[in-house]
């Protein structure tokens, strides 16, 4: 198994107090391709947003299985020489953004093991609300983990499983998981795929001439050439080998919970996720948002990027010109040096710049997908405000955030999601905006499509599909009482 040598890794964003969701991880699987390792890394390249910890890939030429795995982006850390040393037909990736378990190359991805079954590689996407007890459980029957991911608890219990085939192991160990799971795996000979009965995240079936393509977002296909053929239904396992693709539901099923969010800010908005258009769901969410949340001004300004889809929408519906106010720098590394001295708000300062040309002497709406602790937001308001705007609206295409999420999203805890503990007056007053409106639950479920009752919007309403796990339903318990102290600067 070959580890690239340690390359610099980005800071934890948690750490720092990012204030934007995080997106979790990204998966791809080939079968069937002279050049499979090579598909694998353009298909991570293009799954790149989903995940920016760690990138691996693992491959087989039908008789052993290499893995590859580092920490950083995937352009930098899988190269030519990477390549080379994983050959075959065969291959499964990954791009990591952890929601369970730390920052670490142990952690990342696709994890090989041999066992009794033989060699098995793995890379899951979502997040599993019952790991802790399993893996409590496990610890105590005398496994040895060597990493702190939830994944890994897939692989101790198929390691244990006495069922006689890969699949019956795959379907006996998978069966004891809860929770939200995407998962891609591969032996010398097989790429199967498993996605949770609730259909929590995203998970595509293609083709690639005679090969066969598994990935998190259509996106990934583009770049590679591949069609789209279907998604991987909620609940079935996919066994693609030699003899081609055979589909099985050996789970009982469960009611659909696709996660709304993957159309709010997650997912490429040129890919496809849950059959349907990214771009259009958010364009539609847009529309919805002006004719809720109107505002008499002069220019529409999208946070880019995640913020302009809707923005267009909202300029349609309102009549309200758009224009890109806000300049993104796309070459900000993973760090940057920040002066002795004291810039004001350096931090966004990096990322974005005001075009004052725009904004000056203007009434703005600014249109983002989200708010999670608002420090963000009220420093691009002041940059705006700073640049000559002389109203600045702010405009958000989703409701409130109020609840964390326990299905593979790293949402900060309930403390620190500012409209959890504050009201929309609380919130306009600390983000310095002259008006604050957010789209309705019903516009957002509207805006997807006559399937809404398929979708799950538990970080909106605190209702969960799955039940989360005692030790966070109890923190949020406390949290109700405890955290209702005003918004300081």
């Amino acid at each position: 198994m070959r580890q690239p040598s340690p390359r610099p890794v980005a800071p934890d964003a948690r750490a720092s107090g990012a204030d934007k969701f995080r997106d979790e991880c990204g998966v791809f699987g080939i079968f069937g391709h002279p050049e499979a390792a090579n598909m694998t890394y353009l298909g991570l390249y293009a799954l790149q947003h989903r995940g920016q910890e760690s990138a691996g890939i693992a491959s087989s030429d039908g008789e052993q299985v290499r893995v590859s795995r580092a920490m950083g982006y995937v352009a930098d850390t899988i190269d030519q020489d990477t390549l080379d040393h994983l050959p075959g037909g065969l291959a499964i990736g990954h791009v990591r953004y952890s929601t369970a378990g730390e920052s670490q190359l142990a952690n990342a991805q696709p994890i090989l093991i041999d066992c009794a079954h033989g060699q098995i590689a793995i890379g899951h996407n979502g997040n599993l609300v019952n790991a802790g007890e399993l893996r409590e459980e496990l610890v105590r029957q005398g496994s040895i983990f060597q990493s702190s991911t939830d994944t890994e608890v897939v692989l101790h219990l198929y390691a244990r499983s006495r069922a006689p085939a890969v699949e019956d192991a795959i379907v006996e160990s998978v069966s004891q998981v809860r929770g939200a799971f995407s998962l891609v795996m591969m032996t010398k000979d097989r790429l199967i795929a498993v996605r949770d009965p609730h259909g929590f995240r995203p998970l595509a079936l293609g083709r690639l001439d005679e090969a066969y393509v598994i990935c998190s977002e259509t996106c990934a296909m583009d770049l590679i050439g591949a069609t789209y053929v279907r998604d991987v239904e909620p609940g079935e396992l996919v066994v693609i080998d030699g003899s081609g693709l055979r589909s099985f539901k050996p789970y009982p099923p469960a009611p659909l919970a696709h996660c709304v969010f993957e159309h709010v800010y997650f997912a490429r908005p040129d890919s496809y996720v849950f059959g349907k258009s990214v771009n259009e769901v958010r364009t539609n969410l847009g529309r919805a948002l002006a004719c809720e949340q109107p505002v008499a001004a002069d220019v529409i300004i999208p946070l880019p990027d995640s913020g302009v889809c809707a923005a267009m929408g909202y300029s349609e519906a309102s009549g309200i010109p758009l224009r890109m106010g806000l300049i993104r720098n796309h070459y900000v590394g993973r760090t940057f040096i920040q002066p002795q001295s004291s810039i004001r708000h350096f931090g966004v300062k990096v990322k974005l710049n005001p075009v004052r040309s725009i904004l000056e002497g203007r009434r703005i709406v600014l249109v983002d997908d989200s708010i999670v602790r608002g420090t963000t937001s009220r420093k691009i308001v002041r940059m705006v405000r700073a640049a000559g705007a002389v109203e600045v609206h702010v405009r958000i295409s989703c409701p409130p955030t109020i609840s964390p999420c326990f299905y593979g999203v790293d949402t900060p805890r309930r403390s620190e999601l500012i409209a959890a503990t504050h009201s929309l007056e609380q919130i306009q007053a600390f983000l310095e905006a002259d008006s604050l409106g957010y789209l309705s639950l019903e516009g957002l479920l509207n805006s997807v499509g006559s399937d809404r009752s398929h979708y799950c919007s538990s970080c909106y309403t605190g209702v969960y599909p799955v039940a989360a796990p005692l030790d966070e339903r109890t923190y949020l318990q406390l949290a109700l009482k405890l955290d209702r102290e005003p918004v300081t600067s």
